[in-house]
Order: structure tokens, then C-alpha cells, then sequence
């Protein structure tokens, strides 16, 4: 059986990353999944482990960081980690199936950094820092300082773009998904 790739799609938030895998996933023309990731938080009610997340103690993923388990991890907020595990990427990729990785920008290059060409990484990135600010406003799920904390980000993340081996711009939604398609088709067919 032919082992399968790694697809890494990083962004900025609010630029459509997820609408565009989402899109790639429905339409089914690419076989790509989901890697699962790890997390220290508690489930909530109807998660399932392995399904959601890898529900892990705090020093069972104490542990797979220092045993080097993760292909990338972040302490999201003080004590709760998320991240992905290598043996995840693994059962995927050895399953013949190609893996996606939904992360974010410094996750992408380390992966990337990590695997080589056995993975092609796509940056998505917004037409202009005001166009995402616009995005985020119209929104209306934020506070004008969480979008000022998420636009500051981007303008940092953006200069990530170019240790990316694609960049797509997200001005138009379709164009958008079908720029990534053709990648990862052209990629995956290889």
C-alpha cells in the first residue's frame, strides 16, 4: 500500500482556512483526513476520545512532550495544551489516506521543517490587513480589542508566508478553494 501525504494549511484567524478544508472535504475529490489532536482539558459532554481529541492527564502530555510524541504543541492558555501527535500522523499516512493539518503559522513551518517533502504546506492569507479587519468586524462575535489582539497577530503571521511552499490569497472564496485544490492535487498525485 502506497503511504499517503501530509497536507498543512496554516492562516491567520479569520481567513478562511477552515471554510476552505471544510469545501476540500465535502467535495471528496482529494482522500485527506483530519488528524486528530491531543489536548489536557477535560471532554465535554458527548466527546469521545479518539474521535474528538486524545483526551491526555497533564502528565501523560508532560510526558509525550519530553519523549518528543508531538510533531508541534502549544499551551494555548496557562496549563491546557493541545497538539499533534506523531504516531496520529502515523496511522493516517501509513493507512495509505493523506492527513490534514488545520494549524497554526509556527505549527506549519515546524512540521514542514519536520517532514520535508513528504508534505506540502499552504499558507492562506487575507487580501489586505484591512480586508481582514472588515472580515472580523463584520463578524460581530468580537470586541473591538480581541479584533485589534487578532489583526496585530496577523500582520505577524503574515511574514510566516514565505517559508510556506504555497500562498494563496483569500479574496474571492471559490477562487480561494479552488487555487488550494489544484495544489494539493497536483501535490497528492506525485
Amino acid at each position: 500500500m502506497e503511504k499517503g501525504k501530509i497536507i498543512i494549511i496554516s492562516a491567520p484567524s479569520g481567513c478562511g482556512k477552515s471554510t476552505i478544508i471544510n469545501a476540500l472535504l465535502k467535495r471528496g475529490e482529494i482522500d485527506m483526513q483530519f488528524s486528530v489532536s491531543a489536548t489536557n482539558r477535560p471532554p465535554r459532554d458527548g466527546e469521545v476520545h479518539g474521535v474528538n481529541y486524545y483526551f491526555l492527564t497533564d502528565d501523560d502530555f508532560k510526558k509525550a512532550i519530553s519523549q518528543g510524541d508531538f510533531v508541534e504543541y502549544e499551551e494555548v492558555y496557562p496549563g491546557r495544551y493541545y497538539g499533534t501527535l506523531k504516531s496520529e500522523i502515523a496511522r493516517i499516512v501509513d493507512g495509505g489516506h493523506n492527513v490534514v493539518l488545520d494549524i497554526d503559522v509556527k505549527g506549519g513551518v515546524n512540521v514542514k521543517r519536520m517532514y520535508g517533502d513528504e508534505a506540502v504546506s499552504v499558507f492562506i492569507q487575507p487580501p489586505s490587513v484591512e480586508a481582514l479587519r472588515s472580515r472580523l468586524v463584520g463578524r460581530g462575535t468580537e470586541t473591538e480589542d480581541a479584533i485589534e489582539q487578532r489583526v496585530a497577530r496577523a500582520e505577524f503571521e503574515i511574514g510566516y508566508a514565505p517559508q510556506f511552499d504555497h500562498t494563496v490569497v483569500n479574496d474571492d472564496l471559490t477562487e480561494a478553494i479552488e487555487n488550494v485544490s489544484k495544489i494539493l492535487k497536483e501535490f497528492t498525485c506525485r
